[in-house]
């Protein structure tokens, strides 16, 4: 419920009767942030350069399209690029753990695995980052490292900061936690570096788009395009922080679809898929990595690419040439 009313137009009693809670919680999240950033707290600095990518709201803003992305950029650029991440949901009784295109998800994570699968980079993932960059780099020649998630994850130094937000829900009613959806306020993104905003922009932004690729079987590796799912009704399955976003992006490609949201991160059962026919199952892929043990052949997924402007890779790599002096040497394009 509190998720709905965040985004509503109109204001909500609860919300508003949530806004004293909303304020202590920014005060908290202010005086941690003044806490690191002053020396009162110590943050821990790995010998590799560390690039945050995050947000300041819960939910899903399109960070591990980024996140694959920024990879891709930079191993186009001479380096060799490592990723840590919490590992959100995974349950693994040993951490820091290494995530591979195999590992399951419900150990280390599914966004984690999509960005092995897509990456072919060390991925490790622990609640503490600082300690999965250690494992990471004790294992991998690695000289730059990319943290999905962790903006608020003070106790790791960062060399700069890269915050995604929602080009269609914004910041919703602009306030803190449990008050609004915000992590921390919004003045936070006047001291990142870059905000990268997942779909129309505001000034001083850079769009981002995800391209549908094809559907691709879940388990198995034929592959369609959008045309041969046109002539009948397709299920459409999301458990993401912001379903409707692959809803329309379904519909966008002209699907008759019938919309199957769950929960971020839902723990999917064989049952959730009863839908009483036979017809097609479309999900995203951070649902397929913990479906392939009981996908049928009519379980599909969307493939997507994230698309950023050419003028934002000139902003990294500025922020590359002026804030990592350890690397002085490396190749820029």
């Amino acid at each position: 419920m509190l998720k709905r009313i965040w985004y509503e137009k109109r204001t909500h009693s609860l919300s508003l009767l949530l806004i004293p809670v909303g304020w202590l919680y920014c005060l908290i999240t202010n005086f941690r942030r003044w806490a690191y950033s002053s020396g009162l707290f110590h943050s821990n600095k790995l010998s590799v350069p560390v690039i945050i990518v995050g947000n300041i709201s819960v939910g899903g803003t399109g960070k591990t399209p980024l996140v694959i992305w920024i990879i891709d950029f930079l191993k186009r650029q001479g380096w060799k690029p490592g990723v840590i991440s919490r590992g959100y949901g995974g349950k693994a009784g040993k951490l820091p753990q290494e995530v591979g295109i195999d590992s399951d998800p419900a150990l280390v994570g599914d966004e984690p695995v999509v960005i092995a699968r897509h990456t072919s980079c060390p991925v490790y993932v622990s609640p503490d980052r600082f300690a999965a960059g250690k494992a990471l780099l004790a294992n991998n020649e690695c000289d730059i490292i990319v943290c999905d998630d962790g903006l608020q994850h003070y106790s790791l130094h960062r060399d700069f900061e890269i915050c995604v937000i929602d080009g269609k829900r914004r910041h919703g009613n602009g306030r803190c936690l449990p008050s609004g959806p915000l992590r921390e306020a919004q003045s936070r993104l006047r001291s990142v570096d870059a905000i990268v905003c997942n779909g129309a922009k505001a000034d001083g932004e850079f769009s981002m788009v995800f391209e549908p690729v094809e559907i691709k079987q879940v388990k198995g590796s034929s592959s369609k395009s959008f045309e041969d799912f046109m002539d009948e009704k397709v299920h459409a399955v999301a458990g993401t922080g912001n379903p409707d976003r692959f809803f329309e992006a379904l519909r966008d490609q002209g699907l008759n679809i019938v919309e199957h949201p769950f929960d971020d991160h839902y723990k999917y059962k064989r049952s959730d898929f009863d839908f009483g026919d036979k017809n097609p199952v479309i999900m995203t892929e951070k649902d397929a990595v913990k479906c392939t043990g009981y996908a049928q052949d009519n379980h599909w997924y969307l493939s997507i690419v994230a698309k950023l402007p050419e003028i934002f890779e000139h902003r990294l790599v500025n922020l590359l040439k002026q804030n990592l002096e350890l690397v002085r040497d490396k190749p820029y394009g």
